[in-house]
């Protein structure tokens, strides 16, 4: 298996060091050389392999022998460890519940299969990997906890002050042991530039071994693949148009609907639905693309102005407009719209729906009216309970907290606070590794 950067199509790295270096010397980011087919039998019966057999055969198709299949096996089956179960809301809405890891969000998919093969490659290896992780909410839990205790490897995560949920904090703040967190004064933006400017400093990168858990990171998207199948699977319906609504803030997880798609994965169209940062619903409505500082909402892992991802999605379009509207629309949805949207599927479905789900379900909502025969497979990234005190207060009534995020509730935060400026930060990076 060979990757290019997206910023220059001729020059070739192996998977390995696509990985383990996380971002290209020029800022691209790494992308397949072309994304071979699945076989016509295996698409058309998913129904008779397990969520691991369908992980296993989807990483084995794209690597290409690049990891021998005993140890992909061996990955796999260490990652992929808990289910991504379909909910039927009605007969044409179906919520696809991505919050049944560790860290009670998608990300755990990514992380964890992440961790895992960065080992594998990592083997041998005497010198220490650093980590950098930006994180809006989600992604620095997830990735904490996959890389927790993991032998040669130390975690930073940067997450902006103020702008994740109590809850969300206390998970990357209290796991100690190779697990650092940097509180900056800005935004998720500000985070994911302080990484991005890490990877391109010379000094940094002599003196440090380091690489990218963000979805930046190509091995965080192809474990985000394989639930797509497992959804399309659990349906088991191949008449009717299906459609995946994506709540999406910097593009990772609809790229790798994306690349099961173009693996012969039958999606019949995607829906990013977004909070009020709408940089890519406005794209897709206008071709113009106008990134901006990103604003807080109560879907706080959304909020990021500038996608990092939204490169692969032009690349895998041919950077043309016209192609990437007409296979995805973008809706922006706000706030009190949000609000709405969490009562509702309470009130009608007697469902729980966390802020990034309440999102998708209305930016559904808003195709189906256009679109009224579709059947539509929402992402709800994560547990409600994540952000217990909207929605308790949306829905009248009292969450239950799995056991596994309220033990972190009374856990002492042990964060670095920083500002957004690159030297203090370099300085800390060095200081301490």
């Amino acid at each position: 298996m060979r990757l290019y950067s997206t910023k220059n199509t001729s020059s070739f790295v192996g998977l390995g060091e696509a990985i383990m270096k996380g971002l290209p010397n020029d800022n691209g980011l790494f992308m397949p050389e072309h994304f071979p087919k699945l076989s016509e039998s295996f698409i058309n019966n998913l129904k008779d392999y397990s969520f691991q057999e369908i992980a296993f055969e989807v990483s084995k198709t794209l690597f290409q022998g690049t990891i021998p299949e005993n140890d992909l096996k061996e990955i796999i089956e260490k990652s992929i460890t808990f289910p991504a179960p379909i909910q039927t809301l009605d007969n044409q809405t179906y919520v696809l519940e991505l919050f049944h890891g560790p860290s009670l969000a998608f990300k755990d998919f990514g992380a964890r299969f992440m961790a895992q093969i960065m080992s594998y490659f990592n083997r041998g290896n005497e010198k220490e990997l650093v980590i950098l992780v930006a994180t809006s909410g989600d992604t620095g839990g997830a990735v904490a906890s996959g890389f927790l205790k993991t032998p040669g490897t130390k975690v930073v995560i940067l997450y902006p002050k103020g702008k994740v949920s109590m809850l969300q904090e206390k998970q990357l703040t209290t796991l100690g042991h190779n697990i650092s967190a940097l509180e900056v004064e800005g935004t998720f933006d500000d985070c994911q530039a302080l990484v991005k400017q890490a990877f391109l400093d010379d000094k940094l990168n002599s003196q440090i071994r380091l690489t990218s858990a963000n979805s930046i990171n190509i091995a965080r998207l192809v474990p985000q693949s394989f639930y797509y199948f497992e959804a399309f699977k659990q349906l088991n319906d191949y008449k009717s148009p299906i459609t995946f609504v994506v709540p999406s803030g910097n593009y990772g997880n609809i790229t790798a609907g994306l690349i099961a798609q173009k693996m012969g994965l039958p999606i019949a169209h995607f829906v990013a639905a977004s909070n009020a940062n709408d940089i890519v619903p406005h794209y897709l409505c206008t071709g113009n693309y106008n990134p901006r500082p990103s604003v807080r909402t109560l879907s706080n892992a959304m909020d990021v102005g500038n996608p990092s991802n939204f490169a692969r999605m032009q690349d895998l379009f041919g950077f043309t407009w016209n192609n990437m509207s007409k296979n995805i629309s973008g809706y922006s949805i706000n706030d009190e719209a949000t609000k709405l949207g969490i009562k509702e599927v309470f009130e009608k479905y007697n469902y729980i729906i966390d802020p990034h789900g309440a999102v998708g379900y209305l930016a559904f909502k808003a195709y189906q009216k256009i679109n009224p025969d579709t059947k539509g497979i929402i992402l709800e990234t994560a547990h409600p309970s994540k952000f217990i005190d909207s929605v308790e207060e949306v829905i009248n009534q009292k969450i239950d907290i799995p056991e596994r995020l309220a033990i972190l509730a009374d856990k002492k935060k042990e964060s670095v606070l920083i500002s957004t400026k690159f030297d203090p930060f370099k300085k800390w990076l060095l200081e301490n590794y």
